[in-house]
């Protein structure tokens, strides 16, 4: 017997779904080398597999799917968002414990004198608040006063303010006359200009106003600078200079806040006589603007005073 002769297929013949989808379209020469069977043979290798991917798609449906995590579900985890609000507590009270504040034992003493939520009669937070005390100094009888607006200021003169004698630099003629203790002059002010104020008070006749406006810079931001508007700038010198002697004091809420704080007396000195200045104060800022009266001494708790008292 003879060879078993082979058709070759053409380029045309050999052009079907299965040759395409193998990407064996085969061009020029190559084209020759291809046969019918094999083509047949390729096409049931993929009718198999085919078969046996379908299959394997069938078992994987038939078998039963895990239930999503409650993250995937898109729930919150119950375990997680208790260690989450856990974590935030401890967070919470650490930084409560570092804002709080560090009191003394003498503090803690005293502080079990004072009711915390009882407003005393006047005469009697003044006593209390200077049994309070517990300085090893001659301690201030401090006034805090919460008010009804803001933007409030003054001045009061204070019969009975027992404390530090004031230094009052006067500029203007017959200062010495009139009581201050150090005179204003060119060589002064030339002085402030380089940052030395030796005084607690700075009052002047409106002639020196001009020259003075030089340390403006310097005699403002420490509030010595003479304004009409506390009346240290004056003619009458001997008045003014005779009214802070005798006691008179400034007032005014804090910055973009409504509380005055104001030395009202000694912790050593006659309650009555602290009585007498708180009343005047009292009365000056208006009873209509005063919410709250707390004294306190320099070192010590505070005592809250029933308004009604007054």
């Amino acid at each position: 017997m003879g060879k078993t002769k082979i058709k070759t297929l053409e380029e045309t013949e050999i052009k079907t779904p299965e040759v395409m989808a193998r990407g064996d379209i085969l061009t020029g020469d190559s084209q020759r080398g291809v046969t019918q069977a094999e083509i047949v043979g390729g096409a049931e290798e993929r009718s198999r597999a085919s078969t046996a991917a379908s299959e394997t798609s069938e078992d994987a449906r038939e078998k039963p799917e895990r239930p999503a995590s409650p993250a995937k579900r898109g729930e919150q985890d119950p375990l997680a968002t208790k260690q989450k609000k856990a974590k935030v507590s401890k967070r919470a009270q650490k930084k409560t414990a570092a804002n709080r504040k560090i009191r003394s034992k003498k503090y803690l003493e005293k502080i079990e004198l004072v009711e915390r939520n009882k407003r005393y009669p006047l005469k009697e937070a003044i006593e209390l608040s200077q049994k309070v005390s517990y300085s090893s100094f001659s301690g201030t009888v401090e006034a805090h006063l919460n008010t009804a607006v803001k933007n409030i200021k003054g001045s009061v003169s204070l019969p009975y303010l027992a404390g530090k004698k004031l230094t009052i630099l006067a500029f203007g003629k017959d200062a010495a006359k009139a009581g201050a203790d150090l005179v204003g002059s060119d060589e002064t002010i030339s002085q402030i200009e380089k940052g030395k104020v030796n005084a607690d008070v700075v009052v002047s006749t409106p002639e020196w106003m001009p020259k003075l406006a030089r340390v403006a810079k310097v005699l403002g931001p420490k509030g010595l600078m003479p304004s009409p508007k506390n009346e240290t700038v004056t003619e009458n010198l001997t008045r003014v200079i005779s009214e802070l002697r005798g006691g008179k004091t400034e007032f005014k809420t804090e910055n973009n806040g409504q509380v005055i704080h104001l030395a009202i007396g000694k912790v050593n000195q006659d309650p009555e006589e602290i009585a007498a200045n708180i009343k005047i104060l009292y009365n000056t800022i208006g009873r209509s603007k005063i919410r709250k009266l707390t004294l306190s001494p320099s070192m010590g708790p505070g005592v809250k005073v029933d308004l009604g008292s007054i």
